[in-house]
């Protein structure tokens, strides 16, 4: 499902506002069942969060933006508020990011109750006359498309604790369907060609976005093509076959400085099975459904920014800008391989060609810096930490991917991460000049 859109001119009936709330909840929920209390406790690197943190923070956002400034008597709990703000250094102190595993209690059981508690202050709130203000309502839509972004994050989270364990145990019990066309020949790359121009670019319109999709401006583009599809994992092994980890003068400096210090040879996720008395080495891919042999035309997955450049420049191609991907992809309805109907990873390219793979699937790195657009201002107080303050040493990425939910990416929504970021479902399509 897709949060609710509130134009200035428009409100949701307390109905309508407590049936979006509760199904975005709900699929929080559905997404945690699989796991064990010990599951939900574990953080596995720093750039990752327990299960149990993301279920208390999305909790702690609606409490603190929406219940205590607007329901009379309610009273939050300062020491849930101190673990589990992220960043919002307006709002107070918080518990360092790198030990929220070493947070053993609350237990999961008791942050069950913490959601359930806020629902249920939430859903005397969404009945309430506060309710039907317009400026409530836009703060709402912010609470559950950021609850959508950690749903995201829940599964790109378990995906690493799951797979730094001995045992390696899936996520799930029931395995992804194979792979359309695992055998035989990926489908054929072809290549828009686009022209160049003036292009309006940024979201417009009254349908929530987040404040980083804007203002809406004109940018200049030169003539460029684009791939139709992303790159397979078959192709990801003819680069490597052809040195593509060893050679220096394919990387970025830091890239070609970064895979030597962490000794990255591969994409991550990746393992190589050289029995003695295998045929040929076998590659394992760790996925949600556990590790699976690796399927060579789906889309490559979990590479870095750097990665993306360097193969890029190996192929005779470069990335495509964050506008060339946005003017590209804005006449394509915003459908794809999304949750709740996703594999929970890429699938391979259609057959019949054509541009695809636009949104879902991978995360599609940009050569772009993300930086604000022209006249951008974050909002008053402390919501406008939410994107502007992160604008400084990181790439955007576009198209969301297999575990992002349907309705919450669109053609003008700006991922980003760090150059050196993986371990989210990250991956490439090329581009070139005309």
């Amino acid at each position: 499902m897709s949060a609710l859109d509130v134009s200035a001119s428009e409100t949701i009936s307390g109905e309508d506002l407590v049936a979006q709330y509760l199904t975005v909840r709900s699929t929080t929920e559905r997404l945690a069942e699989p796991l064990s209390a010990e599951d939900q406790v574990i953080q596995s690197m720093d750039d990752t969060s327990p299960t149990k943190w993301h279920r208390a923070h999305v909790t702690w956002f609606f409490e603190t933006f929406l219940l205590v400034p607007h329901l009379a008597g309610y009273q939050a709990d300062p020491v849930y508020g101190y673990l589990f703000n992220s960043y919002y250094e307006a709002v107070g102190e918080r518990h360092p990011r790198p030990q929220r595993g070493l947070v053993s209690r609350p237990s999961v059981d008791e942050v069950t109750d913490y959601r359930h508690r806020v629902d249920e202050a939430m859903i005397q709130l969404l009945e309430s006359d506060a309710a039907r203000e317009p400026a409530f309502q836009e703060l709402l839509t912010l609470g559950l498309n950021h609850e959508q972004q950690h749903q995201e994050l829940l599964l790109m989270d378990i995906k690493h604790v799951l797979s730094s364990s001995i045992v390696k145990s899936p996520y799930r019990t029931t395995n992804t369907p194979a792979g359309r066309f695992d055998s035989g020949e990926a489908t054929p790359v072809t290549w828009a060609e686009l022209e160049g121009g003036i292009a309006a670019i940024g979201h417009t319109g009254s349908a929530f976005s987040f404040d980083n999709e804007g203002p809406r401006h004109d940018a200049l583009l030169h003539p460029y093509r684009l791939a139709n599809r992303l790159v397979t994992n078959r192709e990801w092994l003819d680069f490597m076959a052809d040195g593509g980890y060893e050679r220096p003068d394919h990387w970025l400096s830091d890239g070609w400085h970064h895979i030597n210090r962490t000794g990255w040879r591969h994409p991550m996720y990746w393992e190589q099975n050289s029995e003695p008395d295998s045929t040929a080495d076998q590659w394992t891919q760790f996925t949600l459904d556990g590790p699976v042999a690796l399927r060579l035309n789906e889309p490559v997955l979990h590479i870095s920014y750097y990665e993306a450049d360097a193969y890029a420049r190996w192929a005779g191609a470069r990335l495509p800008t964050e506008i060339e991907w946005e003017v590209a992809s804005s006449g394509h309805e915003v459908t794809g391989n999304l949750l709740p109907t996703s594999n929970l990873h890429p699938m391979p390219a259609d057959a019949d060609g054509g541009m695809q793979q636009l949104f879902g699937d991978v995360w599609e790195w940009t050569s772009s810096p993300y930086i604000a657009y022209p006249g951008f201002k974050p909002a008053a107080g402390a919501v406008g930490e939410y994107n502007g303050k992160f604008m400084v040493d990181q790439q955007v990425l576009r198209g969301g991917c297999a575990v992002t939910p349907g309705g919450h990416v669109r053609a003008t929504y700006r991922n980003f991460f760090p150059a050196r970021a993986r371990w989210h479902f990250g991956g490439v399509r090329l581009a070139s000049d005309s």
